[in-house]
Order: C-alpha cells, then sequence, then structure tokens
C-alpha cells in the first residue's frame, strides 16, 4: 500500500488551526443573531475571548438581550456565552 499526501487542488492540506476555527464561529453566531426573529442585532458584535463567546454592543430590549443570548448558546453549543450587550 502506498500512501499519499493529502492535497487540496494540489497544495498541501493543511488543517484549520484554533484562530480558523474561533473566527468561523464568531461569523456563524454574528450570522446566526443577524436573520434571527425577535432582534435587531444591528449594533451587536460577537467575538472569542478564551473559550468565550462574547457578545458586546446595544439592543432596544431586555427581550432583544435575552433573545441575543438564546441564538448564541445554540450556535455555540459547548462553550460558554457571556452577554454584555446593554439595552438603550
Amino acid at each position: 500500500m502506498v500512501f499519499k499526501q493529502p492535497t487540496f487542488y494540489g497544495e498541501p492540506y493543511e488543517p484549520e488551526t484554533g484562530a480558523d476555527k474561533d473566527a468561523a464561529l464568531e461569523e456563524a453566531v454574528a450570522n446566526a443573531l443577524a436573520v434571527a426573529g425577535g432582534i435587531d442585532a444591528a449594533d451587536v458584535k460577537v467575538t472569542l475571548e478564551g473559550g468565550t463567546v462574547v457578545l458586546t454592543g446595544t439592543v432596544a430590549t431586555a427581550s432583544e438581550l435575552d433573545r441575543a443570548t438564546s441564538v448564541a448558546q445554540a450556535i455555540a453549543g459547548s462553550k460558554p456565552v457571556r452577554n454584555a450587550i446593554v439595552i438603550e
């Protein structure tokens, strides 16, 4: 049996690094907030700090704040979510 190195379009395959996975999770949470009903997430920022999904920014109501947390938790899975969103 011959072992062939994995390639992607002729280039050596390199698995995603931790930074790539973090950016992908940030993007996934931000996209989910953007399309979720019951929240205007235009002023909400999503970052990943030490394995925790952090939501910052502003929303108009307490229900939007709660909805943002729920959506982020659904996407983050086992990662903790810290909501630092302020109600304006």
